[in-house]
């Protein structure tokens, strides 16, 4: 995967980290860079690490599913992104944080992430490489994470849910460019 394909995914994956932050920077009055970088870390990390151990499942089965890789790695972001949309649609999204307690912040970076692992998955049954992708992936998660927890109460007001659904828009038309065989990897 390029660069630029890892980029256009990782703008897609953080659009829930972004949603999430953005929830908790409405719900923290004290200590605002501290939990943006918690969070933002957390998040971060999750979101690579499960990219990779998405790929190492997906790179086992290669050689089982090859000829099917394309039109699974389409299936599982099609319905990745369509939940997204469809969560921002109807105006779901997770409860903010009132404090940085560790399980909290855990629980939300694991549930920020599953979409990743169905990236990584994606990557290795397609026999794509994983760690460039995974470290943008990671990082630009980080940075809409931060942006998130910093703008919180502002920019909840004008954005609010359509940030899901941009990430879920981002994520099909990448599953669509793969199945159409003209995906940059």
């Amino acid at each position: 995967m390029d660069l630029l394909t890892s980029l256009l995914v990782g703008i897609g994956l953080a659009m829930d980290c972004f949603a999430v932050s953005l929830a908790i920077g409405t719900s923290v009055r004290s200590n605002l860079a501290k939990t943006a970088l918690v969070i933002a870390a957390s998040f971060g990390i999750f979101q690579a690490a499960m990219t990779v151990a998405g790929w190492g499942i997906g790179a086992t089965l290669y050689t089982e599913i090859s000829a099917y890789g394309p039109g699974i790695a389409f299936l599982l972001l099609a319905v990745i992104g369509a939940k997204m949309i469809y969560d921002g649609i109807r105006g779901e999204s997770e409860s903010p944080l009132a404090n940085l307690a560790v399980l909290p912040v855990l629980i939300l970076s694991v549930a920020t992430s599953i979409d990743a692992l169905a990236v990584g998955v994606s990557l290795g049954v397609i026999g794509s490489a994983v760690i460039v992708p995974a470290v943008v992936i990671g990082l630009v998660s980080f940075a809409f994470a931060v942006t998130g927890v910093l703008c919180g109460m502002r920019l909840e007001k004008i954005l609010g849910h359509r940030t899901e659904i941009l990430g879920g828009a981002i994520l099909v038309a990448i599953g669509i460019r793969i199945l159409t065989g003209s995906v940059l990897l």
